[in-house]
């Protein structure tokens, strides 16, 4: 079972968060709150694996929620919920150290699938904000030393598809492997580089340019 909490200030919208992810096989409901003015005690009381973060919510916000958040739990996974794409401020949660984010109108497929995928490491961003990422961290990209993480050619070349922002059923379709293999690559990748989510290992690899012989 995959532990979620909803961080939301609308009533009705985390109610039905709620209800759809208690109603989920496979997605178990640890909290429903309405700010996140006291995230670590909050985080602390339910202990979530996921949680889906309102971006707007008054007090702390949802991007210095997830910094929070990512300071002492580094193992959870944060979905930043938005009604805009709004590529700043998803941006700066990405830097934060969010998984990606969704926008509320979203279908409830697209939500239990991000759920899903950020729990299993996966990155819920769309191409033009990894761009955004990778931008970033080109400009501070340092190309006189590379460090070998003992990453092999198939391991490159699956992270060199997650930099480029595709999801893990993207990235075994483009090469033709099973979802379970594509997962199996990317959690062996996690462990050499010493990350936990996509936005890490996708900061690692431009930060550190270990791409950049390829």
């Amino acid at each position: 079972m995959i532990r979620v909490a909803i961080f939301d200030d609308n009533a009705d919208r985390r109610d039905s968060l709620g209800m759809l992810i208690s109603s989920t096989e496979g997605l178990e409901l640890c909290g429903l709150f309405e700010d996140a003015n006291h995230i670590l005690q909050q985080v602390a009381s339910a202990r979530p694996q996921v949680i889906l973060m309102d971006i707007g919510m008054p007090g702390v916000s949802g991007i210095d929620a997830t910094a929070i958040v990512k300071g002492s739990y580094p193992e959870i996974q944060i979905i930043i919920q938005t009604v805009f794409e709004d590529q700043d401020k998803i941006f700066k949660a990405i830097k934060a150290g969010a998984s990606g984010y969704i926008l509320k109108s979203a279908p409830i497929s697209k939500i239990i699938d991000a759920v899903r995928d950020a729990h299993d490491g996966g990155a819920v961003l769309t191409p033009q904000i990894a761009s955004l990422v990778i931008h970033f961290f080109r400009e501070q990209e340092n190309k006189n030393r590379v460090p070998d993480y003992g990453l092999s050619e198939r391991e490159k070349e699956v992270l060199g598809l997650l930099v480029t922002g595709l999801s893990y059923k993207q990235i075994a379709d483009r090469m033709n492997l099973a979802y379970n293999t594509i997962n199996s690559h990317i959690k062996r990748i996690y462990d050499k580089l010493h990350v936990h989510s996509v936005a890490e290992a996708v900061a690692k690899t431009i930060n550190q340019g270990l791409l950049n012989n390829r």
